[in-house]
């Protein structure tokens, strides 16, 4: 009987293993989707930023209440996690509290440490439901949030409340059978937070005790395995993604836009007074699609970006044009992106390559008047905790509206026949800019 439970065990490990895996190289396919774009550059700061803002959550505690409660949660996630090497140990091999003999009274600090987090992380996790559902915080409610999102994040947790009860009812039980002299329940750990919980069990008898700390230990592991494959499915995804998403974010300061290689040295080659104008074009200037369209025409980080997004809204709280009405949220534009992703990937899933599906991100997803309300002023990029850059998405788009489609605003196509005309912005002939000087 202890084989079988053994080997029962192993099934579901290497079941969950291999699910999750696969749906991790569903997303490294997805992402790989993306255009090509170098970001090696710069190792040593790039390091230093992944572990400043992906490990150490600097960017989190810029507003205090949501940043500690969300530093105790993640601290409580890695080292409560420890403790599962230890559950899987004992699961494969048919041990319990394996490494219990080998660390002593370390074994006592590690567990009593283990279940205060545990109990911190309850707390936390319960004020983050009320943030959410009682005092209905403005950037929870947002209209991209309703549906699949706002269940999402309810639902992630619920998954973190029955973890940690779990977790601790099976050591308040399993106490209980240490004092009862069970050979099997040896004693180790020290249990500040599950001792209070004893008198919840004490009234059952040690046959009955050995079933409930059975079923607490089976649920807790398999809730762990169903919420490690929950992650594809979830905005929770972040807990793997921002660390590479904060190695590989754009170290160029805010504000600086990247050109377009084709149009500079085309404006280079106008500009050439020694430039033979009916020259053939030279080999290396590849004419290609002028911005995006569709998440192929995106680059891979912009891609991972949108699986990284942890939709906690800060991007759109700062956002002005949010904040005065306009349609515009740089989250939605992140989910919008990630979305179409998922829905082409399924594509690819189906069919083998992508097939046309008469959709791309732009107007099917994210429309014309949310692009154009965007005024670049970097607040979305500057606020997330993660380095996600919602504003290079928004400009790559508009950089296909302008120069494939015309499509620019009647002002902006104003103000850029201007320039051409006039060189300047205002529709005036620049041999009057001085005539204003003859008026006093």
């Amino acid at each position: 009987m202890a084989y079988l439970s053994n080997i029962i065990f192993a099934i579901l490990l290497v079941t969950a293993i291999f699910f999750f895996r696969k749906n991790i190289l569903f997303v490294k396919r997805n992402i790989q989707m993306g255009k090509a774009i170098e970001r090696k550059d710069h190792a040593q700061k790039r390091w230093s930023n992944m572990i400043r803002v992906a490990l150490g959550q600097s960017k989190m505690v810029t507003r205090p209440i949501a940043g500690i409660l969300h530093i105790v949660v993640y601290i409580g996630f890695i080292v409560i996690n420890i403790e599962l090497l230890e559950i899987v140990l004992d699961g494969l091999i048919g041990t319990h509290r394996v490494f219990a003999p080998f660390l002593g009274k370390a074994y006592d600090l590690l567990i009593a440490s283990f279940e205060i987090l545990a109990a911190l992380v309850l707390i936390c996790v319960v004020l983050f439901w009320l943030r959410r559902n009682t005092i209905r915080v403005k950037r929870f409610w947002k209209p991209e949030m309703r549906g699949w999102p706002k269940k999402d994040a309810d639902y992630i947790l619920y998954f973190e409340i029955v973890l940690m009860t779990l977790f601790l009812s099976m050591n308040a039980t399993d106490l209980l059978l240490q004092d009862s002299g069970d050979p099997y329940y040896i004693r180790a750990g020290s249990f500040p937070v599950s001792e209070l919980m004893t008198p919840l069990f004490s009234s059952f008898s040690p046959s009955m005790l050995v079933v409930l700390e059975r079923s607490f230990w089976w649920m807790h592991i398999i809730g762990i395995l169903i919420f490690l494959n929950y992650l594809y499915y979830s905005k929770h995804l972040h807990i793997l993604l921002a660390f590479p998403n904060t190695y590989f974010q754009n170290l160029s300061p805010k504000g600086k836009f990247k050109n377009n290689e084709t149009v500079t040295k085309e404006v280079k080659l106008m500009l050439d007074p020694n430039a033979d104008p009916y020259a053939p074009p030279d080999d290396d200037i590849v004419l290609e699609k002028f911005g995006a369209s569709d998440i192929t025409d995106l680059n891979w980080v912009q891609l991972m970006n949108a699986y990284t997004c942890t939709e906690c809204g800060r991007c759109t709280d700062e956002c002005p044009a949010n904040q005065t009405g306009k349609l515009l949220s740089p989250r939605k534009i992140m989910m919008d992106t990630r979305d179409r992703m998922e829905e082409v990937g399924r594509n690819i899933n189906q069919n083998g390559t992508i097939q046309d599906d008469d959709k791309q991100l732009l107007d099917d997803y994210i429309t014309r008047e949310e692009l154009w309300a965007c005024t670049s002023c970097n607040a979305c990029v500057e606020s997330c905790p993660i380095g996600i850059d919602p504003l290079s998405i928004i400009m790559d788009m508009r950089q296909y509206l302008v120069m494939e489609e015309s499509a620019a605003p009647s002002d902006l196509n104003n103000m850029m026949s201007n320039i051409e005309n006039n060189g300047a912005p205002w529709p005036f002939n620049n041999q009057d800019r001085m005539l204003w000087a003859n008026e006093n």
